[in-house]
C-alpha cells in the first residue's frame, strides 16, 4: 500500500452527526488504549522531551483522546517524572476530555476552545503531538501544520498507529465488526446513544469500518513524509521519519522534528 488516496472520512464532514462521530472516536480511544498501539513510539517521545527539556505535551487533533492516557502513564514512568498532557482539537470532544482529566487526576487536561493545528496560538506551548490524525489532512494543509511548528520553533511528533498494509485492511473488514459488538458496553464514559447507534441502528460500526478503510488508504508513508519535508522552510531544524514496532497491532509510522 505505497500509494495514498485522499478520499473522505465521515467524521471529517461538517454535516456528520456529532453523536455518531463521538461514538466512533470513543471506540478508537478505547482500542488504542487497550492494545497499547503506540508503545513503540515512547522512545521517540522521550527523545523529543529530553532534547527540548520539556515535561509538557500539547496534543493537537486529539479527537476523543486516542490512547493518550496510556501514553501519558508509560511516558511518565520511563522519564521518572510526571508528564503533563493538554488535549486540543478544532472540534473538541469535551465529554471525553473531562473523563480523561478526572481519571488522570489532572495530569491530562484540555483546551475547550477550538485549536487550529495550522495556526497554533503562541500562548499554547509544549511538545506538539498528533496521533492517528495527520492522514486526515491533504498535503497542502499537512505542510502548513509542519511549517507552523517550524516557524514557532516548536518540537513536533506525528504518529500513525499502522503499518499501512493489506493485512490490516482485511482484519479491519473481517474482525473489527465482531470486536465492535463485543467491546462497546465496556467503553467509558457510558452513553446510551452509543448502544443505540451500535446495536439498534448500527451507524457507529458502519462509520468505523468506512473511516478505518479510508484512513489506511490516506496514511502518509515515510517516503511521502520525506517528500513533504522538502517543501518546509525550516533552518536549524532536525527532521526524522520512518517506521517502528515489530509486534502485531503495534506498528507506528512517525515523523519527528525539533529545533537543532
Amino acid at each position: 500500500m505505497n500509494n495514498r488516496l485522499q478520499l473522505f472520512e465521515l467524521e471529517d464532514q461538517r454535516w456528520f452527526p456529532h453523536v455518531i462521530r463521538q461514538g466512533m472516536l470513543d471506540f478508537l480511544r478505547f482500542m488504542i488504549s487497550k492494545m497499547g498501539a503506540y508503545e513503540a513510539a515512547l522512545p521517540l517521545l522521550q527523545e523529543l522531551l529530553t532534547k527540548t527539556n520539556q515535561t509538557h505535551i500539547t496534543d493537537l487533533c486529539s479527537g476523543a483522546g486516542g490512547g493518550i492516557e496510556t501514553i501519558q502513564k508509560d511516558l511518565s514512568r520511563r522519564m521518572g517524572q510526571p508528564i503533563h498532557v493538554t488535549l486540543s482539537d478544532l472540534y473538541p470532544n469535551i465529554s471525553a476530555y473531562q473523563y480523561l482529566q478526572t481519571k488522570s487526576g489532572g495530569t491530562i487536561d484540555f483546551i475547550p476552545e477550538p485549536v487550529d493545528a495550522t495556526a497554533v496560538p503562541e500562548t499554547i506551548t509544549g511538545l506538539r503531538t498528533i496521533f492517528s490524525s495527520f492522514h486526515h489532512f491533504p498535503p497542502t494543509i499537512a505542510q502548513r501544520i509542519l511549517q507552523d511548528a517550524a516557524d514557532k520553533r516548536a518540537a513536533i511528533g506525528i504518529f500513525e498507529g499502522a503499518q499501512k498494509s493489506w493485512v490490516e485492511m482485511i482484519l479491519l473488514w473481517l474482525v473489527f465488526p465482531i470486536v465492535i459488538v463485543l467491546v462497546t458496553p465496556f467503553i467509558r464514559p457510558f452513553k446510551l446513544s452509543r448502544l443505540f447507534f451500535t446495536y439498534i441502528i448500527p451507524l457507529i460500526p458502519v462509520g468505523i469500518i468506512w473511516d478505518g478503510t479510508v484512513s489506511l488508504l490516506r496514511i502518509y508513508t515515510p517516503t511521502h513524509l520525506q517528500q513533504m519535508l522538502l517543501t518546509i522552510k525550516a533552518p536549524d531544524y532536525t527532521w526524522r521519519t520512518g517506521r517502528v514496532g515489530n509486534k502485531p497491532g503495534k506498528h507506528v509510522i512517525y515523523l519527528i522534528g525539533y529545533p537543532s
